[in-house]
Formats: structure tokens, sequence, C-alpha cells
């Protein structure tokens, strides 16, 4: 017989193989976090990406994650600042400000000055006005336009026209024609001179188209009192006229119709069954309608043949055939 071939030996495993990978996975360090510079050069680019696509409410966070990193770093804090003016959020913006150093608070005097003018604290707001103004000529600065513009729109608002559309004017003068800046300062103009012709002469053609006797009692008039005084006389002739008629208003109160459905129309609607809260078995249509059933014919296929009474036979009994 043929000798057998030698049996294959076992594959043994090397030691220290599949272990070793395991335990290097295991072992693998985590990763050490980015230096300070390079993190911070990722978030300004990150920042100026959400800026020009217009997502604001992202940067604010981003332009947070800068300060966290470098909370005196001026770029960011001036970012900050342009983006809290742009969103309308002027409390925040006004508490960034009082967080800084007066060394560096000084710059942003104007964000100071115009978040108080949109939160209506217009003597805030001159102040902080007059004290940009005089830093600048003491430093031999020209008059930023922004000040100017923050100026005329606070004399605007306090009535000071005049003063307005002289600023406006200057403004305008030395704008570049057809921008932004110029339309927008040829509306405000025209707003301030329509104001100063109604208090110059406006107001005294008005009372020319009045009759004699309206212009007599209006020029007649005593001047109106104060608000709080006028408030209060207000509510007390309210208050009065309650009391003398509530009785009227009571003696003519409606009474209060009864709650319908939507779909339920008077007079087109039918009114309901007043059965309908009884058993079916023990309504009278119930009745009705078991008497019908008991009263009809028992055929139901078929016809049913008349009696034959003989009236309309003709003729008589026939002859039986032999």
């Amino acid at each position: 017989m043929p000798s057998k071939a030698p049996a294959k030996p076992l594959a043994t495993k090397q030691p220290g193989t599949s272990t070793t990978r395991s335990k290097d996975k295991t072992r693998r360090k985590p990763k050490q976090p980015l230096p300070a510079p390079e993190r911070l050069c990722r978030l300004f680019t990150s920042l100026c990406a959400q800026i020009d696509g217009g997502h604001f409410a992202n940067a604010i966070k981003t332009c947070d994650k800068i300060l966290r990193l470098e909370p005196n770093d001026p770029d960011a804090m001036q970012t900050k600042l342009f983006l809290l003016l742009q969103t309308e959020q002027y409390t925040p913006a006004m508490a960034l400000i009082d967080t800084l150093d007066a060394s560096s608070a000084f710059k942003f005097d104007f964000g100071k000055a115009y978040s108080l003018y949109r939160l209506h604290r217009e003597t805030e707001a001159t102040a902080a006005l007059d004290t940009i103004k005089l830093r600048g000529q003491q430093n031999g600065d020209e008059e930023d336009r922004g000040v100017i513009h923050l100026e005329a729109q606070l004399a605007y608002r306090e009535g000071a026209y005049q003063t307005a559309f002289d600023l406006y004017t200057q403004l305008l003068d030395t704008a570049e024609p057809h921008s932004e800046e110029h339309s927008d300062l040829l509306i405000n103009l025209a707003a301030a001179q329509a104001h100063i012709d109604f208090l110059d002469s406006g107001y005294r053609n008005a009372l020319g188209t009045l009759s004699a006797s309206a212009a007599s009692a209006v020029e007649s008039a005593p001047p109106p009192l104060l608000p709080m005084h006028s408030v209060f006389t207000s509510a007390f002739a309210q208050d009065t006229r309650k009391q003398e008629g509530g009785d009227d208003q009571e003696k003519g109160k409606k009474i209060r119709m009864k709650r319908l459905p939507k779909s339920v129309v008077l007079g087109v609607t039918p009114p309901p069954d007043p059965e309908r809260w009884l058993k079916k078995s023990e309504r009278s249509s119930f009745a009705m309608q078991s008497k019908r059933r008991k009263g009809g014919g028992g055929a139901t296929q078929g016809i049913v043949e008349k009696e034959n009474t003989g009236a309309g036979v003709s003729g008589g009994k026939g002859r039986r055939k032999k």
C-alpha cells in the first residue's frame, strides 16, 4: 500500500501579534489641543465667512470664543460691538462698552452715543457727543461725519429743526452725488424744512382757511395743561361718565342669546326631534314603522287572483253535450 502523505503541521500563533495590536489601539494617546495662535487664526477665518454670509448671530458667538482666548483683543471687541449694533441689541452693546477699561473705552464712545440715542436717552447721548467733539478739537482732528449725522438726528428729535437743517446742509455739501448717503440726506433735509415752514408760516395759512368764529376760538383758547394733569382729569371724567351712565347701560343691556352651533341657522335649519332622548323602541316613529310592517300582505312573489263574481261574464250555462 502506498504510504500516506505526512500531515501538515498546525499553524501556531506567533506571540505578540493580535494582542499587541489591540493594546496599541487602546494605548493611543488622545489628540493634543491646537495651540492658541492656530485656534485664533481659524476662529477669525470663520468669523469673516460668517459676516460675509450675513450670519450675525453665529458671528457674535465666534467673537465670544475669541474673547475667551484673548480678552483684550481690539479687533474682536470692535467686531462684536458692530454686530450688536447691526442686530439692534443696544443694551448688550452698552454693557460691553462698560466692561472696558478707561484707556480703551474712549475708542467706542461713538457706539455708546449711538446706543443711547436708539434707547431714547437723548441727554446722555448729547453729553457723549460733546465729549467726542471736545476730544477731537483737542487733538486737532477733523469732525467725523458720523458724529454730525447723529447730532443732526438728536436735534431733529428734540425739535431743533433749524439746527438739524443746518447740519444736514453741511453734510449734503460734502456728500458724493448719486450715493445712498446723498439720498438719505435729501429726505432728512426735506423733513426738517417742512417743519420749519409750518412753524414759520404754515400754521398761519392753516388758520386762514378756518372760519372767523373758529379762528377766534383757537386764538382765545387757553394753553394746554400739563400732560400729567390732563391724564388725571381725563381719567376722572371717564369715571364720572361711567357712574352717570351706569344705570342707562344696565337698562339698555341686551339679553345674551343662547349659544347655537355654527351649522344651525335660525328659521332655516329644522328643529331637533323632541324624542331624541328616548330609546328608539319607545319613540312614536318606531311604533308607526312596526304597524306598517304588520299591515303588509304576505305574498311577496307572483300575483293574487281575484274571486270571480260572474258580473262580467256574458251568457249563461252551456248546454250539456249528449
